[in-house]
């Protein structure tokens, strides 16, 4: 499912004489002067920007013709992000243009689409040396329309998986920890020793000053699912100082999980979360589902939503206080806000950023068919607690939730058998969650 907008566009994205013209849409006005100023290292952000935008053009999985979406861009206060996920889904690149990087003023805040098109893309291509490069987001002269003027008019579908994955990569990348670093030589000997075509799942071990590839997990290794969609990262090696390398904690024996490779100017980001598997998209993954189950989700969120400021940065404490709710709470709403793309995560800060973009109350429930069949099962009485277990009557029998100790819940359900909770909680588990909830268990 897509979810339809319209942006208009004075002319195309073009590189022009006096500098690097990105046409937006969004913002405060029709038309806005998102931000203007030079990249004080433009070679470096032309390749960033590129890669960015080829892995939106890209499907990793079942390659076939190119996509054609545009990446997402949001400024905030003293910084750029520019946004993609590939058209399966399973790559999620991002560009932070931090504070070193840019020399100008940001004098909108807000998030749009850019438009970059094949030309754009052919001049940054020849960005090099010394080149400056001016970045003047929307045109200096805005235009209003009215029915006698015509304006160069695009619709871009949003599609539906993007806000999902949005939602999803923020919730995940938040229980990253950073696993590694090594300098820009061995970085760009291990990049690019990688096959540009395997799809296998392996796991990266620190070793001295590089990574040494395993096919078996061990405390400490980074999954590395399909080694061929690091790709992208290979234009900015030149210009890199380290690569860092995120995850979460794994043991011997544990199945494939996310990952974040980040490479580092100084005065910029790259960085590319790929899902556990190449096959599988990030707008499947289910990990969202608990924070969203709460009764109280709702409308902390619309109370969350409503104190973001436009620091680079979310501080969920101060935000905790703000809205006199525990911290918990506020992760769960952000995570509701999450749902609309509100929410982003930066690995690189430990923190949550925010985005510009319309919040649905009812987005959760519509995209997440296991929460709303988990709130029907409580509706109907089908959850039958004993102790910390549960019994769940389904359409084709009753299944037995368990809670391990770690919080966690398993079910007798063939969904269950079949992913071992790798794709969140299913329905049955789920709603024995919901139904501890509400007597505080």
């Amino acid at each position: 499912m897509n979810v339809v907008q319209t942006y208009r566009y004075l002319q195309p994205s073009a590189l022009r004489d006096t500098g690097l013209d990105l046409q937006t849409c969004g913002g405060p006005a029709a038309n806005p002067r998102f931000c203007s100023g030079f990249l004080t290292t433009p070679a470096a952000a032309a390749a960033g920007l590129l890669a960015v935008a080829e892995v939106a053009r890209t499907r990793y999985h079942q390659p076939v013709s190119p996509a054609s979406l545009d990446p997402v861009v949001t400024g905030s206060q003293d910084r750029l992000r520019f946004e993609s996920f590939s058209g399966c889904c399973g790559v999620y690149a991002r560009m932070d243009v931090v504070p070193a990087g840019f020399d100008g003023e940001i004098v909108g805040h807000g998030t749009t689409n850019v438009d970059v098109n094949p030309p754009l893309r052919e001049a940054l291509a020849r960005v090099g040396g010394i080149d400056p490069l001016h970045l003047a987001v929307g045109p200096d002269d805005l235009t209003v329309s009215t029915m006698d003027d015509t304006v160069v008019e695009r619709k871009v579908p949003l599609p539906g998986r993007w806000l999902r994955g949005f939602a999803e990569v923020h919730v995940l990348t938040a229980g990253f920890e950073p696993r590694a670093e090594i300098p820009a030589a061995e970085a760009t000997a291990f990049l690019r020793r990688l096959p540009s075509n395997d799809r296998s799942v392996l796991w990266a071990v620190p070793a001295g000053r590089t990574l040494r590839l395993t096919s078996r997990p061990t405390p400490g290794a980074v999954c590395l699912a399909g080694a061929g969609r690091l790709t992208a990262l290979r234009g900015l090696l030149r210009h890199a100082h380290t690569l860092r390398v995120y995850g979460p904690a794994v043991r011997a024996g544990a199945p494939a999980v996310a990952s974040t490779w980040e490479l580092d100017t100084g005065a910029l980001r790259l960085s590319l979360t790929l899902s556990p598997e190449p096959y599988r998209g990030f707008s499947g993954e289910g990990a969202a589902l608990l924070a969203l189950a709460g009764d109280e989700v709702i409308d902390d969120a619309q109370l969350v939503g409503a104190l973001l400021s436009w620091e680079p940065t979310i501080d969920v404490a101060a935000l905790a206080d703000a809205a006199g709710l525990p911290d918990d709470r506020v992760r769960a709403a952000l995570a509701q806000l999450g749902t609309a793309g509100r929410v982003g995560y930066d690995v690189a800060e430990g923190a949550y950023f925010h985005r510009v973009m319309p919040y649905d109350a009812g987005r959760a429930e519509r995209d997440n068919p296991r929460l709303v069949g988990a709130r029907a099962l409580v509706e109907q009485g089908a959850v039958r607690r004993d102790g910390e277990h549960a019994t769940v009557r389904g359409g084709d029998g009753d299944y037995r939730v368990r809670r391990l100790p770690d919080g966690s819940r398993t079910c007798t359900c063939r969904w269950w058998a079949r992913h071992q909770g790798q794709r969140g909680p299913c329905r049955h588990a789920l709603a024995a969650s919901m139904a501890a909830a509400e007597v505080g268990v």
